[in-house]
């Protein structure tokens, strides 16, 4: 049995979509994740017997929300970039996607410190502080996950580690990248306008 093993190696195509099929695993997994937690806000919206409420607090994030959708592009154009072999484009775009998530991440921050301190929102507040902050919560922690993953391929990047041969590995990173956008795309209208 150990000897068929040894000779049998791993088929080539197993090898090959072993990444891709684990990132969308783990991006169904996210997903039902977030749809509780969408499905929870719009249950509990309006049910706050105390203020403040979304129309008193909330201020669409317009700025950052063009910020992180626009790193879906750069991104993109960082995958088309390693996968022609312009290792300089490369490095470029996946800077400037680093960047976009880092003053989206900074624009949620701003926003949260005014909700905490100047309006008196806080998790403990009411349901809607409570939903508000798990639901933009956990995006935010998505998104501080993804930024790390960028910042640590960046500097592989900058150090000449990353070429073209990974550029698989690189597109499969951008998978969950392009979900954490697709995800903003769903939490921006629930929180800021079905929601309120």
């Amino acid at each position: 049995m150990l000897s068929a093993a040894l000779t049998h190696p791993e088929s080539p195509l197993s090898h090959e979509w072993r990444g891709s099929v684990g990132m969308w695993c783990l991006i169904a997994a996210e997903s039902a994740i977030f749809s509780i937690f969408v499905v929870a806000y719009l249950f509990y919206a309006g049910k706050s017997l105390s203020g403040p409420t979304p129309n008193d607090v909330l201020r669409v994030p317009i700025f950052d929300s063009i910020c992180l959708f626009s790193s879906s592009l750069t991104i993109l154009l960082a995958e088309r970039a390693i996968d022609r072999g312009e290792l300089r484009a490369f490095r470029r775009w996946l800077l400037a996607t680093t960047l976009l998530g880092a003053v989206f991440i900074a624009g949620t921050a701003r926003d949260w410190m005014r909700l905490i301190y100047v309006d008196g929102l806080t998790i403990g507040t009411n349901l809607f502080g409570t939903t508000f902050y798990s639901l933009v919560g956990l995006h935010a922690f998505h998104v501080v996950v993804g930024l790390t993953g960028l910042s640590i391929l960046s500097v592989f990047a900058l150090l000449g580690y990353v070429r073209r041969e990974h550029a698989k590995r690189v597109g499969i990173f951008a998978m969950y990248w392009h979900f954490v956008d697709a995800i903003w795309a769903v939490v921006l209208p629930v929180v800021y306008v079905i929601g309120r």
